[in-house]
């Protein structure tokens, strides 16, 4: 029974968690455990996908209202970006410094329904770039800062479990794969300012 409602559950898990659990699920099935020892262990599995499910429906519930300043060039771009961000893997975005690149990317992320399932993950090269452009992001998209919008750089780490857009330096997200090789707490990775060359 715990193992029919766990299955039927992995589709409504956060995408980090679903891909943990089907690797725990596949595990059991070619190395199962004592019978006795069984019933705790999908219970325990059982508890953390309900947990990962309320998750993603309180980001689903919490997702802003997105609206563009009009006065960026990259707001008449907004229809082409948002269909090229659902169509593609991979997208490279240019544009004039000014534009509204930096900014304006996460929030059509979250208009091509991006966010939800995975974060949307943000990187900047600096720690005072990182937290300057996610307080503005969560004050465009009237956030709280550390709550739908997060900032994670050395030493602090201003996220929730219910961040969707979370800004960190690049640094971080290197650090991130040592316990999630595969990134797969991210729906979408945005590198910015990434013609700025470092070792990371």
């Amino acid at each position: 029974m715990a193992l029919a409602e766990l299955t039927a559950l992995l589709p409504q898990c956060l995408l980090g968690d679903r891909a943990r659990l089907e690797a725990k699920l596949h595990t059991l099935a070619s190395h199962p455990p004592r019978r006795n020892v069984l019933p705790d262990l999908l219970e325990r599995w059982l508890s953390q996908a309900r947990r990962s499910r309320e998750i993603r429906e309180r980001r689903a519930i919490a997702l802003p209202q997105v609206s563009h300043p009009p006065a960026l060039p990259i707001t008449a771009r907004r229809d082409d970006i948002v269909a090229a961000i659902r169509e593609h893997q991979v997208i490279i975005i240019a544009g004039e410094t000014g534009s509204g690149k930096t900014t304006q990317i996460p929030k059509m992320c979250l208009e091509a329904g991006l966010g939800v399932d995975g974060r949307i993950g943000c990187t900047q090269p600096r720690r005072v770039a990182a937290l300057s452009i996610s307080r503005r992001v969560a004050d465009e998209l009237g956030v709280t800062l550390g709550r739908e919008v997060g900032c994670k750089i050395r030493f602090a780490d201003q996220s929730s479990p219910e961040t969707l857009i979370k800004f960190m330096t690049d640094g971080i997200l290197l650090a991130e794969t040592q316990g999630d090789r595969d990134l797969r707490e991210y729906e979408a990775i945005i590198v910015d300012e990434a013609h700025e060359r470092s070792l990371n």
